[in-house]
């Protein structure tokens, strides 16, 4: 009997990960199988830009997980971030008849406009319902209650319409069926976050090696969301700059780097060595990594709205790879003046693993497991045998077959799922199918209503009257007579 396992893939800026793990009764994930593919020639900035190497790397990793498992995967779940991801405040506005009671086809039809929002080259993949306004105050449910004024407040996180395309388009390529595509911000901040610094107000910042991402949290609900193409790899380039090899300057960063260091700590009579021959002052290379890890901090700063700046009671929740620079909160610190900070080493499930990636808990996985977290559909297929006679021939799931029925979108908003390609061709043939439908069924109400009318018309005619009144006068003289 094959046995069940959930597929998540991360595709990174520096690498793209591939996980395997499977769901035990008391809660706790069991990782079978891990691996990783450099994706550097093929994903910049967390997109994709180069389909056919990317495409290349899924193969890889799919291939790898399969020989690992002994298994064949039939689908995967997929994370979906980077550059360009962010997120736009939308009010949708219903004024009503006085003291009309608000229903929840009235909040549909608010999500409903909110979600035929058009951005020029941008997609909406989800949109954070964040409160309703009626009249003058503020609801989180207004089922029920009476209005004349009804607002919607909406958060809708979007990304660049070819990035979209293209990270279908390499799932297709490859013939790797999609289970579910999710936004990686938030199932990151969902296996990170406790429910207290989602409540008190927080902010989420995962230090990546090409984007710092920022989520914004307040009274457990999203209320901003943006990726800054800064990270780690930008510190390895100013480095490199001092005229040596990325490799080095990488080793460099690892081995001296410090996101703070008090001036008197300081030693000018220190030198790091970049090789047998040649050396850097302390001084010039601790200047050199600040300036950069003071720019993205900053940035990232920057991105907080001032609404919620002074109500992070939760604090600043720090991961990513960048998150194990030294003295990074003390960095924080420093610059934003927030005192609460944290380092988010790990996600709050109980992860059961041997593997060192794992086991170290230096947060660089953290949101490759919150994906696995999300899963809830069984990827695994039938055995695979070292006897490809004894193989079975089974026709490849696709993406298309999965999602045969698209869902409701709003069972979904909020929730951080982001509809594939293939389901949103199938959700936009229902739409156009109901509207063909709907336009016919008001043609032929106007056909009748025209029909109806035209036969009023002659009905109420002047020669109609007349025929009528002769009709009349003669059955009057028949019935005399």
């Amino acid at each position: 009997m094959p046995k069940e396992f959930i597929v998540a893939i991360e595709l990174g800026s520096s690498k793209m990960t591939g996980i395997a793990g499977q769901k035990n009764l008391d809660g706790s994930i069991s990782v079978l199988s891990i691996v990783e593919e450099d994706s550097t020639s093929c994903i910049r900035k967390g997109v994709v830009y180069n389909i056919e190497k990317t495409g290349q790397c899924l193969t890889s990793i799919m291939q790898k997980l399969k020989n690992n498992l002994k298994q064949d995967i039939t689908h995967v779940y997929v994370g979906v971030g980077g550059q360009s991801i962010r997120s736009v405040k939308n009010v949708i506005v219903k004024d009503l008849p006085s003291a009309t009671q608000v229903t929840q086809e009235m909040v549909n039809e608010l999500m409903d406009a909110n979600r035929n929002m058009s951005y020029p080259d941008l997609e909406i993949l989800d949109a954070a319902t964040q409160e309703y306004k009626l009249d003058n105050q503020f609801q989180l449910d207004p089922v029920g209650i009476q209005c004349t004024h009804l607002e919607g407040n909406f958060l809708n996180i979007l990304w660049r319409k070819n990035f979209y395309r293209n990270l279908n388009t390499c799932f297709d390529n490859a013939g790797i069926a999609i289970a579910e595509m999710y936004l990686a911000p938030l199932a990151l901040a969902d296996s990170t976050l406790t429910d207290a610094e989602k409540r008190s107000g927080c902010v989420l910042i995962d230090l990546g090696a090409d984007t710092t991402t920022v989520s914004v949290y307040y009274k457990n609900i999203l209320r901003h969301l943006a990726v800054i193409p800064l990270g780690g790899s930008n510190i390895t380039k100013d480095i490199a700059s001092l005229q040596m090899e990325d490799s080095d300057a990488e080793k460099m960063k690892i081995k001296y780097a410090s996101a703070f260091t008090e001036n008197n700590e300081i030693d000018n009579t220190l030198s790091y060595s970049i090789d047998a021959d040649r050396q850097i002052e302390s001084r010039k290379f601790i200047e050199i990594v600040e300036g950069r890890v003071e720019e993205i901090i900053e940035n990232a700063w920057f991105q907080v709205p001032n609404e919620y700046a002074d109500k992070l009671l939760g604090g600043i929740i720090l991961t990513g790879g960048g998150s194990n620079m030294p003295n990074i909160e003390k960095a924080f610190r420093s610059h934003t003046h927030i005192e609460k900070i944290r380092i988010a080493k790990f996600v709050t499930q109980a992860i059961n693993s041997k593997d060192p990636k794992i086991t170290e808990h230096d947060g660089k996985l953290n949101t490759i497991l919150g994906l696995l977290a999300k899963g809830d559909m069984n990827c695994a297929g039938g055995e695979l045998h070292d006897d490809l006679f004894t193989q079975s021939e089974q026709k490849p799931t696709t993406t298309a077959d999965i999602h045969q029925k698209p869902r409701d979108l709003k069972e979904t908003t909020g929730t951080g799922v982001v509809m594939t390609a293939a389901e949103k061709q199938k959700a936009e043939e229902e739409a156009r199918k109901k509207k063909e439908e709907e336009e016919e069924i008001a043609r032929v109400e106007a056909e009748k209503l025209e029909m109806e009318e035209a036969a009023r018309r002659k009905e109420n005619s002047i020669l109609n009257k007349c025929w009528r009144h002769i009709k009349k006068l003669g059955k009057d003289m028949i019935s005399e007579e």
